[in-house]
């Protein structure tokens, strides 16, 4: 636990971005779930490929951070399935027709924001007593 208390104390506005992009992606999952297994299977299918080629361009020979790795292959296939997801369904962008679907999103995103502005702040308190 104190692992991740500490990687949300240094976390930078970036990495913040990007798990608002998770949880954006996870409520878009939670409101248009489809259980199709082609869906899931062609999302793998070029998260392998965009993934592999992501690697190539990234690694030259060095070595490459975990957490970065499953990004270049976790963001093929969250593009990919986010899109076949709401094919059809009237978005804009990422942004649903329906808003309650996106003042959920945004409230997900929010309440993320504000825990890791609150876990900064016991972080300071605590770092000044």
């Amino acid at each position: 636990m104190s692992n991740i208390y500490h990687y949300f104390v240094a976390i930078k506005p970036g990495r913040l971005v990007l798990w608002c992009y998770l949880l954006w992606y996870f409520v878009t999952l939670f409101y248009h779930f489809d259980s199709s297994p082609k869906l899931w299977i062609n999302s793998l299918g070029i998260c392998v490929v965009i993934g592999s080629a992501l690697m190539l361009s990234v690694a030259s020979g060095g070595k490459t951070d975990p957490w970065q790795t499953f990004r270049l292959y976790w963001m093929p296939f969250a593009v990919s399935s986010f899109s076949a997801l709401i094919k059809n369904q009237g978005y804009f962008v990422i942004f649903s027709p329906d808003l309650y679907e996106v003042l959920s999103a945004l409230a997900v995103c929010g309440l993320f924001l504000v825990a890791v502005a609150v876990i900064k702040w016991v972080d300071r308190a605590q770092r000044e007593l």
